[in-house]
């Protein structure tokens, strides 16, 4: 047997989303013949009808809010009228115009990644795409499904997404009954949004349409909102929304949701309905997993269809990695991207470090935004793991208060001994943004003091991270 060892690495990737995009850009970085398979268009949902569209509404959203209480800070709108008195304006919302936007955006978006990966030199194939094996993609590329592409490669990334979970009992319609990816067909802000799920997409969509001025009523079927987050951020979150208007209803489960053709109905467990103008539902995702030859192949899997993958996001099958929220990782469009930039790295033999899920960010865009990193509070509680705690409210913050900031705070997780940052929770407005140094620490295993000594502008929001870090001086001993 002759071998061809000048010939360049094949990659076929399933799926342009954002682990699929990473994983292409790596390739090509590397030097490999990269194929990406994408039936919707690069940046796959994540881009087109779930991150992107969902956070410019949200970004609409807290524009509103922020014109709705600028009169707190002694800013005043006024229109003058026929007899010369100031008239005080009212907010108008053209959620028409809003959701043309945000498409245009998304698509843009779509559009500036797909030119992105043409000139790393990027072979793109519009298609459904499924294994055949361990040593091809078999690509549907015509309208009806007869046209065939077959790729053959070394090394494959499955980055297929998730869809929107429906319930038998509650059938999205696209008008009244909807799921996150139907909302950008609304025309006009819904009179009354009932929203199922209290999870991260049912808390965020909920805070955006209240903040759009939509009535809205919040099912979750647990005791609180955002369950499995800290105790302490969903707590001010409550306040935010009741403060707002929203209508908690907690421990209840809805049973059935009905379209009665001018309204919906939602019928829960113990028999109590609710009726509002539409619903959402957001009751988790399903991965896109089924009939795209992965069983097979022989890859292992879990009952809810989720890929199983290791930490270098390998498969069961040597040369097949997964990426994204077809995997058993958080479904995080930043976790896709690193486990798709991290499998090729590691296909290809360069540094490819293992994603720890502790050392993960997230965020949840609602006002004021959540994000955390690292153990949790709850985790120090049960001593998985030592360490110690300090929360710093947002109002003792010089910068918020000039902000007119209400809520939020900083809480640090310090291991007592030797100090070192080992998690931490921010709610406060663009905690996205206020987080990084944090996860910076937890990644770097900075100790509290190390935080400390970096200089923060004053007055700034990030300044409350440095003085919580002081704050815990008395940890590192």
């Amino acid at each position: 047997m002759v071998f061809d060892f000048e010939r360049r690495q094949r990659i076929a990737i399933l799926g342009g989303g954002p682990g699929g995009y990473e994983a292409a850009l790596a390739g090509a970085q590397l030097g490999a013949d990269v194929t990406v398979v994408e039936r919707a268009g690069i940046g796959g949902s994540a881009v087109i009808t779930d991150v992107v569209p969902s956070k410019t509404l949200i970004a609409t959203a807290d524009a509103a809010l922020a014109v709705a209480e600028a009169g707190d800070l002694g800013v005043q709108f006024y229109a003058k009228g026929d007899s010369g008195r100031p008239l005080k304006p009212e907010i108008a919302i053209n959620l028409l115009a809003i959701n043309k936007r945000l498409l245009a955006l998304a698509g843009q978006q779509s559009e500036d990644m797909r030119s992105s990966l043409l000139e790393a030199g990027v072979r793109i194939i519009a298609g459904h795409g499924r294994l055949e094996g361990e040593d091809a993609v078999v690509v549907s590329t015509g309208p009806d499904g007869t046209d065939f592409d077959r790729i053959e490669a070394d090394t494959f990334v499955v980055s297929t997404g998730a869809t929107p979970r429906e319930l038998p009992s509650a059938r999205p319609d696209g008008e009244r009954i909807l799921t996150w990816k139907q909302l950008y067909n609304l025309t006009a802000v819904p009179e009354h949004l009932i929203v199922v799920g209290s999870g991260v997409t049912g808390a965020e969509f909920a805070s955006a349409y209240m903040n759009l001025g939509a009535k809205v009523t919040l099912v979750s079927s647990r005791d609180q909102v955002l369950p499995g987050e800290d105790a302490d951020a969903a707590k001010v979150l409550e306040k935010v929304f009741k403060r707002g208007g929203m209508k908690l209803l907690a421990k209840a489960r809805a049973e059935k949701v009905e379209n009665t053709g001018d309204q919906v109905v939602v019928t829960l467990a113990d028999g109590r309905t609710i009726e509002g103008s539409h619903c959402l539902m957001a009751v988790g995702a399903i991965p896109n997993t089924r009939g795209i030859g992965l069983e097979e192949a022989g890859i292992q899997m879990t009952e809810s269809g989720h890929i199983r993958v290791n930490k270098v996001s390998r498969t069961s099958v040597p040369n097949i990695y997964a990426a994204g929220d077809c995997t058993t990782l958080l479904p995080l469009a930043s976790v896709a991207s690193m486990q798709g930039r991290t499998a090729v790295f590691h296909a290809l033999g360069d540094t490819a470090f293992p994603l720890e899920e502790r050392k993960i960010a997230s965020n949840i865009f609602t006002n004021p935004e959540i994000a955390t990193v690292g153990w949790s509070e709850k985790q120090i509680e049960e001593r998985v793991v030592d360490g110690e705690v300090h929360t710093l409210p947002l109002a003792s913050n010089a910068r918020a208060k000039m902000m007119g900031v209400k809520d939020g705070f900083v809480k640090l997780f310090a291991r007592t001994g030797s100090g070192t940052v080992i998690g931490a929770v921010v709610v406060a407005p663009k905690a996205s943004e206020l987080i990084f140094p944090l996860s910076l620490a937890v990644e770097r295993r900075l100790t509290v003091d190390q935080l400390a000594r970096a200089f923060a502008a004053y007055p700034s929001l990030a300044g409350s991270i440095t003085d919580a870090a002081r704050a815990m001086h008395h940890v590192q001993g």
